[in-house]
């Protein structure tokens, strides 16, 4: 699909940025458009860096152009230009996921080198949502202290960790409840989260 160029999205939409960075765990960029498409009622623009495609690739040998058929428009990493890069255009806000390390010192230090950081800028300052889904192990100094200016600037630190509670049965399985709540944070209606109902009363006996 030509960068920038739009699928048809249901009417009275809304509009969230998914950008999808260098790092392992692009199937939660993919699992969030997935949703998205399937909700309905969100248009959903993507943004996939060079690294992010590279990684994608790795993981799940799926090209850009694969990843581009889930979202209504895709923009080019590189278009500076595009509708996104400014604060005029209306979107409830941006998932950055993954968030490579890269990625996430672009944002919390303001350094808008491509579309992706760029975007992420304009949802800072027009005060609107921003998710970063940062993938590292371990974290150095600087991972944390730019992920604490991040959040200082507005930020949201959202890192995919399994949820145990919910019993999960497969990766799929960890990968929607991670998808799942980082959608509740817009207020989107899924189902694909096992919501915490409180501790079971029925604890096993002391042996």
């Amino acid at each position: 699909m030509t960068a920038g160029k739009k699928r048809a999205a249901p009417a009275a939409t809304r509009r969230v940025i998914v950008a999808i960075t260098g790092a392992t765990g692009s199937i939660y960029g993919i699992r969030i458009l997935e949703i998205l498409r399937e909700t309905g009622g969100w248009e959903t623009h993507l943004v996939v860096s060079d690294a992010g495609a590279l990684n994608a690739w790795q993981d799940h040998r799926l090209t850009r152009k694969d990843i581009g058929k889930l979202a209504n428009v895709v923009h080019n990493v590189r278009d500076v230009g595009a509708s996104i890069a400014s604060g005029s255009f209306i979107t409830h806000g941006m998932i950055i996921a993954p968030c490579s390390m890269k990625t996430l010192a672009g944002v919390a230090h303001g350094f808008s080198d491509n579309l992706i950081t760029r975007a992420a800028d304009v949802i800072l300052k027009e005060r609107r949502r921003l998710v970063l889904l940062p993938r590292e192990a371990p974290l150095n100094l600087a991972h944390l202290r730019n992920m604490v200016a991040a959040t200082e600037i507005g930020a949201i630190i959202f890192p995919p960790v399994p949820a145990f509670y919910s019993h999960a049965r497969s990766i799929d399985d960890m990968v929607d409840h991670t998808a799942g709540r980082v959608l509740d944070l817009f207020g989107v209606e899924h189902g694909r989260v096992k919501r915490w109902q409180g501790m079971s009363s029925k604890l096993p006996h002391k042996e």
